[in-house]
C-alpha cells in the first residue's frame, strides 16, 4: 500500500474511531478548563466486591475567557492555562498516557484498550516515536489520539524560545509522518507551562491539555495504589495521567487491567478529546 493511501486509511479510521469514542456522551463534548479539582468518589466499604463508582455530583465549570476561539479556523487562541478536564454531557472520562511510545510497555496498553473498545490519548515524546513509528501507525490504525510531548522531555520554562519551537515542531513533524496528521493537542513535560509553551503551541495549531488525575505511577507506588488513584478520582469529566514510558511501567500496565473494566461497569465512557467550538 502506498504511504499516501495508508496515511487516507488511517485519517479515515481516526475520525470513525473518535465518533465511536463519543458514543454514550449524550453528544460530542469539548473540552473545558475547570478550575476546581475533582471530587473523588466515595471509596467502595469492604473487603470484598467493590461497588460500582459513584460519579461526583459537581457541574463542570469553564474557567472564564475559555469561550470560542477567535482565530482563524485550524489555529487556536492563544490560552493562558492549559485545559484540565473535559466538559460535556455524560459520564465521560479521558485516559492518558505519557512519554513513550516503549515497545516493552505500550503495546500492553493498546492491546488492553483494544480489549474493552476503549480509545485513548498518547503524549508522545519525539525522539521515543521517532524510534517507534509502528506504534503511532497502530494508535491511527485503532483510532487513539497522538498528542505532542516535546522531543527530549525537557524542562521548557528553562529554554529558549527557539529552543521550545524545536522540541515541539520537530515532533509533531514526526507525529506527521507516522500517525498520519499533526497533533492538535500538546502537553509541557512536568506540567510546566509559560507565556512561550502557549503561544508557540497556538502557532503550532495545538492546544494545552494538563489531567485532573495525576497516578503518581512514575514514582511506581506499586498497582494497587495507582488503581485506588484512578477508581477514587474518578467523576464526569476527569483526564487521568498515566505513563507508557520514561521508566519500569509495568505497574501501569497491570492497573489499567484492573481499573478499566471497573470503570466500564460504573457506567463511565473513556473518549477522546476532540476540538469543537460551540
Amino acid at each position: 500500500m502506498k504511504k499516501d493511501q495508508l496515511l487516507t486509511r488511517r485519517r479515515a479510521l481516526i475520525t470513525g474511531a473518535a465518533a465511536l469514542g463519543a458514543a454514550g456522551t449524550a453528544g460530542v463534548f469539548a473540552l473545558g478548563a475547570g478550575g476546581e479539582p475533582a471530587r473523588p468518589a466515595v471509596p467502595a466499604a469492604g473487603p470484598q466486591a467493590r461497588a460500582a463508582l459513584k460519579p461526583s455530583a459537581y457541574r463542570l465549570q469553564p474557567l472564564t475567557g475559555y469561550g470560542p476561539p477567535r482565530a482563524a479556523p485550524g489555529r487556536p487562541p492563544v490560552r493562558h492555562e492549559p485545559f484540565l478536564r473535559m466538559s460535556g454531557r455524560g459520564r465521560t472520562m479521558l485516559l492518558t498516557f505519557d512519554d513513550g511510545p516503549d515497545p516493552r510497555y505500550t503495546p500492553h496498553i493498546l492491546d488492553t484498550l483494544a480489549e474493552y473498545d476503549v480509545r485513548a490519548t498518547f503524549f508522545v515524546c519525539g525522539e521515543q516515536a521517532d524510534w517507534n513509528r509502528d506504534l503511532l501507525g497502530r494508535m491511527a490504525d485503532e483510532g487513539h489520539v497522538v498528542g505532542n510531548h516535546t522531543w527530549s522531555h525537557p524542562l521548557l520554562t528553562t529554554l529558549t524560545r527557539s529552543r521550545i519551537r524545536s522540541e515541539m515542531e520537530r515532533t509533531s513533524d514526526v507525529i506527521e509522518d507516522a500517525y498520519g496528521e499533526r497533533p492538535q493537542w500538546f502537553r509541557a513535560p512536568y506540567g510546566a507551562w509559560n507565556r512561550a509553551t502557549f503561544q508557540l503551541g497556538a502557532e503550532l495549531g495545538m492546544e494545552p491539555l494538563a489531567w485532573t488525575v495525576d497516578t503518581l505511577d512514575w514514582s511506581t507506588p506499586g498497582t494497587r495504589s495507582i488503581v485506588h488513584r484512578v477508581e477514587d478520582g474518578a467523576a464526569p469529566g476527569v483526564v487521568v495521567l498515566s505513563h507508557d514510558a520514561g521508566g519500569d511501567r509495568s505497574q501501569s500496565v497491570r492497573a489499567l487491567r484492573d481499573y478499566l473494566p471497573h470503570l466500564l461497569d460504573s457506567g463511565y465512557h473513556m473518549t477522546v478529546p476532540r476540538r469543537r467550538y460551540a
